[in-house]
């Protein structure tokens, strides 16, 4: 029986190998327009981050953090956060890495929350669709530096396509979930006030769901942020080339180094956009 088993194994890998076959021959015209629109979204947040002076920079980020948080505290953290950084001499691979968390959030959230809102009013949508986001959230995220490699070559384009299919789960189901938790009650008084559908969505849905689907930015960027190691081995420039480098030549100071920078980046992006839902 075992031996039977063993013999008639189902072609996983095989089949894998013929899909991508098939579309590495036939679909080449599509990823050459997705390389060539991701390649230019990278390309200005990254000119946009390089070119003016650091502290303007700094400064932009930190009046950015005021007009969400409206505090000083976090203000304060993120301008330390940048000082430390600028002191460590890792402005420009942290720009770099910034550049891929902020593109991998513009194309999540640009999709993950209209189909979120899509799979909220369609039950059975979101039925179809929850196998397939558990799947893409449990491959070892290495897995999908396969097929951007296949597709894309080695760069930057390859490693925010491969974060993008990682994190692009967390904002449907965040705003899949603010949608469907919002109470019946107020969908029925929109709707005995004569609100359309469109207007019932943007003014009791969406905002009710607003901070769902903050939280759900939250979790991008912190999803992308883990990816930054990973996307180093595919030729993505940033904060995980050092820490890749470190990895090869056992150098614990420069591994110690860049993962703190690592965290640091982390926890001035977390206090810029952590925002407490008031409903």
């Amino acid at each position: 029986m075992l031996d039977w088993i063993t013999a008639n194994k189902i072609p996983v890998g095989a089949t894998a190998r013929d899909v991508f076959s098939w579309l590495q021959a036939n679909g080449r015209w599509f990823f050459d327009g997705l390389e060539g629109a991701m390649r230019g979204l990278v390309d200005a947040i990254l000119w946009a981050l390089q070119t003016p002076h650091p502290m303007a920079v700094v400064g932009a980020f930190v009046a950015l953090t005021w007009v969400i948080q409206r505090s000083w505290k976090p203000c304060l953290v993120v301008a330390l956060a940048f000082l430390f950084i600028l002191n460590q001499g890792y402005w420009r691979a942290t720009t770099e890495s910034l550049t891929l968390v902020l593109s991998a959030c513009v194309v999540c959230m640009g999709i993950g929350v209209p189909i979120g809102i899509a799979a909220a009013h369609r039950p059975r949508l979101y039925a179809w669709m929850r196998p397939v986001l558990d799947l893409m959230q449990t491959l070892p995220a290495f897995v999908y530096l396969i097929p951007a490699i296949v597709f894309f070559g080695i760069g930057m384009v390859p490693g925010l396509i491969a974060t993008v299919i990682f994190v692009l789960p967390a904002p449907i189901r965040l705003t899949h979930l603010g949608i469907s938790s919002t109470p019946q009650p107020l969908l029925e008084a929109a709707r005995a006030f004569g609100a359309t559908n469109r207007q019932t969505l943007w003014k009791v849905e969406l905002p009710y769901a607003l901070p769902q689907i903050m939280a759900g930015l939250n979790q991008t960027i912190m999803l992308s942020l883990s990816m930054v190691v990973i996307a180093a081995l595919v030729g993505a420039a940033g904060l995980g080339v050092p820490v890749v480098r470190a990895l090869n030549s056992v150098n614990t100071s420069l591994g110690f180094e860049s993962g703190v920078v690592i965290v640091v980046v982390a926890i001035l992006l977390d206090r810029m956009l952590r925002v407490e839902g008031k409903r």
